[in-house]
Formats: C-alpha cells, structure tokens, sequence
C-alpha cells in the first residue's frame, strides 16, 4: 500500500496527465505497492478536486464488467468511476476529440434513476423499480496512461478511464423492454463496424448497477435520484479520431450518435 503522501502525489500526476493531455507512465510501474485500496482513494482525491472547482456527479460508471476483461485484468469483479457534469455531451455537438489523449467510444444503454438506490443488499428488482427509463448511449473513455498500459489500479485510479457520455433522446420505461437483452450494431460513417447484445455485460447489465450500488456503499457513497448510471459496454471499445461519426443503434431502444472534430477552443479540464 502507499502512505498518504504518495497517494497525493500520483493523483497529481494524474491531475496534470488529464489538463496537459500528456500521458504519463503507468502507475504501477511508478510506485509498484499500489493496491486496489489505494487507486480508489487517488480517484477520489481528483473527483473532490473537481467538485471544488464547481463541477457536480451526475452519475457513475461501471468497468470491467465482462468476464473476458475481468481474466485480462486479474480480478473477480468490476470496477468503477465517476461521471461529472461536464462529462455528460450533448448528443448534437460535435466533439473535440484531441481534448483527449486516446480517445475510446463503447456502446452501453444507461440507466437513469429516478430515486435513489439502497446500498447494502441492493438487488436487480431494486435497480428496475428505482429506475425511470433507459436510454441508448455511447461511453466515451480515455486514459491518461501511456499506449494504454493499464493494470487494475491504473484504470481505477484514473476514474476508471472515464471521459464522457452521450445520451440518446429515447427513453424507454424497464418494464417496456429486457435490459439484459437488446442486441446492439455501432456504425462509423454508415459502416457496421461491431455488434453486442447487453447480456455480455455481467449476464445482465441491472445486475451491474445493483453490483455498483452496493460497492459504494462500502464508501458512503449512494446513487441517487438523477443519476445516470452506465452498467458497462456491451461491444468492443472503438478508437476515435477527428472527422469521424458514429451511431449505436439498440433494438427496441433507439439510436445515439457522435460526431468527432479538431479541438477550437478552451479545454474544459484546465482549472
């Protein structure tokens, strides 16, 4: 484990991964005692970071939430971060894709509660009765480690290599549809280039937002009213570039869609 001092010192390192764009070495190369434990409390500490500087949650996302990226990464259950209220992109503007250093879309349905979950023995039944619709969505990610070389606690230190989400219009009510099994095509510039079904996410993505709420529970952390919860992808992570546009259709859902440009303007991580 790290002390106090090293855990604020890689959370800086991180800090200023994210506001220069520049990536820096892997975490656990750098300081090779970093736990679990430890990259959760580094996350923390530039959440409250942001949060001081007047961004708000608007909801948390889960990681690793197949089985296959489980086994790659060495463990037996996800991982999480926070959305922020700057994270979440609006679906009809273009975004700034060199804001990031290596941008990644996944395909996900997110849940949007409209109150809040219990923690502690928080079940699939909980999450459906608690939750006011589903919606159709693309998972925007990114690591501020370099080439992606990410063990476990590089990922969650780095909030779980969270960099955004864009939200369809459609809503649809849990008792209107099977979240754990709506198939799922992601196009680029009208190009099938994968397709899914959410059943790879835990078996049944609800089962990852009970798995979440219960987790952050163990930090004193509830998901509450609002929030939007993204359960995990249900399709390969796709690199992005500048010039490029891509829809995620879901059946039985509806579409989003996100189109990527050069960066103009202010970049909103720097604070």
């Amino acid at each position: 484990m790290l002390d106090p001092a090293q855990r604020a010192e890689a959370a800086a390192v991180l800090w200023a991964a994210q506001c220069d764009r520049s990536p820096v070495e892997p975490l656990t190369t750098t300081w090779p005692g970093i736990d679990a434990s430890d990259a959760y409390e580094i996350q923390l500490i530039n959440i409250r970071r942001q949060l001081a500087g007047g961004r708000t949650v608007r909801g948390h996302k889960v990681g690793l939430s197949s089985k296959v990226m489980q086994q790659m990464m060495g463990v037996d259950e996800p991982d999480y971060g926070h959305l922020l209220s700057d994270m979440v992109l609006p679906e009809e503007t273009p975004v700034e894709a060199d804001r990031y250093c290596y941008p990644r879309i996944e395909v996900e349905i997110g849940y949007v509660l409209g109150r809040s979950l219990p923690g502690e023995g928080c079940t699939t039944e909980d999450v459906l009765a608690a939750t006011e619709y589903i919606v159709p969505s693309l998972e925007l990610i990114d690591s501020r480690i370099k080439d992606w070389r990410i063990g476990l606690a590089d990922t969650v230190a780095d909030n779980a290599s969270s960099a955004g989400v864009i939200l369809g219009s459609a809503r649809r009510r849990p008792a209107e549809l099977d979240p754990a099994d709506i198939e799922a095509v992601l196009y680029r510039d009208g190009t099938e280039i994968a397709r899914g079904n959410t059943s790879a996410v835990l078996g049944d993505p609800t089962e990852a937002v009970a798995w979440l709420a219960r987790k952050v529970a163990s930090f004193g952390v509830r998901l509450e009213a609002g929030h939007v919860i993204l359960p995990g992808s249900c399709t390969k992570a796709v690199d992005v570039r500048p010039g490029e546009s891509y829809r995620a259709e879901f059946a039985g859902l509806g579409s989003v869609s996100a189109g990527f440009v050069h960066s103009t303007g202010h970049d909103p991580a720097e604070n």
